[in-house]
Formats: C-alpha cells, structure tokens, sequence
C-alpha cells in the first residue's frame, strides 16, 4: 500500500485557497475586474439583485393564508395555477 501524507496533500491544496498568497497573475486580475463590473448588466445579477431587495419573510401574508386554509377559503389549486401562470409568463417575456 503506498504511503499517503495527508498533511502534504492538503497544504498543495490549500495554497490556493490562502488569501496570503501572491496577487493574481495580470490577465486574471484583468478578468475578474471586468466580471465585476459586468455583473448588473447579466441575467444571473439582474436576478441576485432583485433577490437582495427581497424582504426576507412576509409574515402578515403567511398568518393570513394559514388562516384562510384553516377555514377552507384558500383554493389551493386556484392560486397556484395564477402563480404558475405569472411565473411562465416572466420567464417568456
């Protein structure tokens, strides 16, 4: 059985994880400056910002639908066909 010295291998591992380390070489730091400042202008950051801006539970919302599906006036099935509707049609236009 070869010998294995896990120590070794995740120092070689590890050096690129290390924020010590040397500076990027130019032409990645070059790229990563233009994804930076490229990042609001693609869908994906389009989509991250609109997340960011999302608050984080609506509470008064998820107390009034728990209570309307207690007294059975919630159509589930209603509901999410609207919101499957509004999603596909976001998702197309």
């Amino acid at each position: 059985m070869p010998n294995f010295d896990s120590k070794r291998r995740f120092d070689e591992e590890n050096v690129y994880l290390n924020p010590g380390r040397d500076s990027l070489a130019p032409d990645e730091d070059i790229m990563m400056e233009q994804i930076l400042e490229n990042i609001h202008t693609t869908p994906i950051g389009q989509l991250l910002r609109k997340i960011a801006t999302l608050p984080e539970v609506r509470q008064e919302k998820i107390l009034d639908v728990r209570q309307q599906l207690t007294e059975g006036k919630y159509d589930l099935n209603k509901r999410l066909d609207l919101a499957i509707d509004k999603v596909l049609e976001h998702l197309t236009s």
